[in-house]
This record gives C-alpha cells, structure tokens and sequence, in this order.
C-alpha cells in the first residue's frame, strides 16, 4: 500500500542515511518510477528530503530530521484506533488521556496515513458490553487498576456466591481483564494460588503499604485462557440427548451457545423419517437445561438422561394445564 511505503521510505533513509533510487526500489520490491514517485508525494508534503545526482549521490534526509512515528503501517496506524475502548478507558478514569494520545498520534501521522486512520473512527465503533445488560459499577476500579500498575497489596471486602459471602482477602494484584463489559481482577491471595474476582464484587478496598514482586514469566493473557478453559469445564455438568426439528435445529444457533452448538453439529445423525435430528450436547445442570430447552419449545424432545426428560415433561404438563382454560 502506498501510504505504507512512504513511511518506509521514510524510516529506511532515517536508519541508513543516504540511499539510491535503485535501493529503495530493491528493498521495497517497487519500480524506479515507483520510488521517483514515491520522493515527489514525501516534497509535497512537506518532508525535507533532497537528492544528489552522481556516482555517490542518492536521496537522504536533512540532518536532524526525524520521524515522530517509528515503523508504522497503514495498518497499524489504523489498528491504533480500534484498540483503544472508550467504555473500559473511562471506567479506568482515562478517558481524557486516551482521546489526547488519540490527538497528538493523528498529528504525528504523515498526511496519507492520518487521512485513513481518521476514517476508522467514522465507520467503526466498539460496544464491548453483551445486548440487553447494564454496564457494571465498579466504583474500585481506579484503585484496583492503581494497585495493578504499582504493584501494591490491597485489602479487599468481596461478596462472593457461596458463604459466608462476604469476605476479607489480602490481594497482590497482578492484572485486569475486561470480558464483555465486565471486569476481572487477576490476583494472589497470599500463599494460595492465583484467582480471578470480579471487580464489581469489591465492597470495600485499602491500599496497603508493602508492594509485591510479580512471578517471573507471568502471562496474564495465557492465564485468562487457561481460566476461560478451565470455567467452561466446570460449568460442564453433563449431557443431554435430544431430538430438534428442523425448525429447532436452525434455532439452536440463535439460542444457545456456541459450545452448545458445535457439539450439536458435531453429534448430529442423520434425520429420522419425521425429519428429526439427534443430538447429544452439554449441559450445565438440570435447573439450567429445562431452561434452555423449553426456549425451543415444541420443536426439541429430552431423550435423557431420564431424570431430565421427566421433568420437562411435568413441566409441560404444568403448562398445559394451566393454559388449557384459556383454549
């Protein structure tokens, strides 16, 4: 792409100095005119560079000159505007510092570059939360995210599901994730091995005077995923056998989720004489399982396991009965 050549035009006079219209060429696998062309865009735009005609002449930078941006592409440039979320930089009280970083890299963009970078922002526009949910309060936030970038130990109040539901916990915190426009605290609880708390469950927390030093190697993105794998293990309780209709095979994929999904699509058979498929998916309990298949209606019948299937079928019945007055 054009405008990614010309800042590699730029960087490479800037890191070699003086270069021939031929080594520019070789090196970005361009034309000569391509280069030639390439020079006349960079005088028009203001870059001062100049070129000597001879044996040892050759395009080099005035002295001095220097890039304010170092290696970037277009791609990259443009990348530089989606990854900056305005929902979690608010949340984490940087949202004034994000839009002016915002500001001064658009100036330091070469013309080409900020013309296309500045077009990300009119087209594209990321909501992190999930439909039909609020966004969290996290009042803690900032002091978590403080504790998190100075490697302070935290006194923490957190409601938990189990009991007792609330507790105390002494936290050396190593990192924050943002999952679905939700917050998670990644942190040791003194000797006990790392553990995941959700920042909107902090009650009360207190900078602690001593800091901590981070395990060598930590990863905080290989331990999210470890996490996420471990998590979608658990909830795995057991399985389910059942038939879909057509129409509920189609709907399975607006309903459940895509774990769900795949397992269907991976243990389907072949219809039956009715048309009618079977397939054998997880669920994560019984509670939530009658739950999840009652949303498909008539068009999905529980095989088992038994217990299942016995209580789908009372429910149904409870339905029925309850709605036969109104036929």
């Amino acid at each position: 792409m054009r405008a990614s050549r010309l800042v590699s035009i730029l960087l490479l006079l800037q890191t070699r100095g003086r270069m021939t219209a031929r080594e520019l060429a070789d090196r970005l696998e361009v034309s000569v005119r391509t280069v030639y062309r390439d020079v006349e865009s960079l005088h028009a735009a203001g870059i001062p560079l100049y070129g000597d005609a001879g044996p040892n002449g050759g395009y080099q930078l005035l002295d001095g000159y220097r890039t304010r941006l170092t290696g970037l592409t277009t791609d990259e440039a443009e990348s530089l505007f989606l990854a900056g979320l305005p929902g979690p930089a608010a949340e984490l009280g940087l949202g004034a510092v994000v839009a002016a970083a915002q500001l001064k890299l658009m100036a330091a963009l070469p013309v080409e570059l900020r013309d296309r970078a500045g077009r990300i922002q009119e087209r594209f526009h990321l909501d992190a939360p999930t439909w039909y949910r609020d966004r969290e309060q996290v009042p803690w936030l900032p002091a978590v995210a403080d504790a998190v970038w100075n490697e302070r130990t935290v006194q923490v109040r957190y409601r938990r599901w189990k009991a007792p539901q609330e507790v105390e916990r002494r936290l050396e915190p190593y990192g924050l994730v943002v999952k679905a426009g939700r917050w998670y605290l990644v942190a040791c609880p003194g000797e006990e091995e790392i553990r995941t708390y959700r920042v909107s469950q902090i009650l009360d927390l207190r900078p602690l005077p001593e800091g901590f030093t981070r395990p060598d190697g930590f990863d905080l993105a290989a331990y999210w995923q470890k996490y996420l794998a471990e998590f979608e293990a658990r909830l795995r309780w057991g399985e389910a056998v059942v038939r879909l209709s057509p129409r509920g095979l189609e709907q399975l994929a607006n309903l459940m989720t895509p774990g769900v999904v795949a397992a269907a699509r991976d243990s389907a058979q072949a219809p039956d004489e009715e048309g009618w498929t079977r397939v054998t998916v997880p669920i994560e309990s019984m509670e939530h399982a009658m739950g999840e298949f009652l949303r498909l209606g008539t068009d999905v019948e529980v095989l088992a396991p038994a217990e299942l299937r016995a209580r789908m079928g009372e429910t149904a019945a409870a339905l029925a009965a309850r709605y036969r007055a109104c036929v």
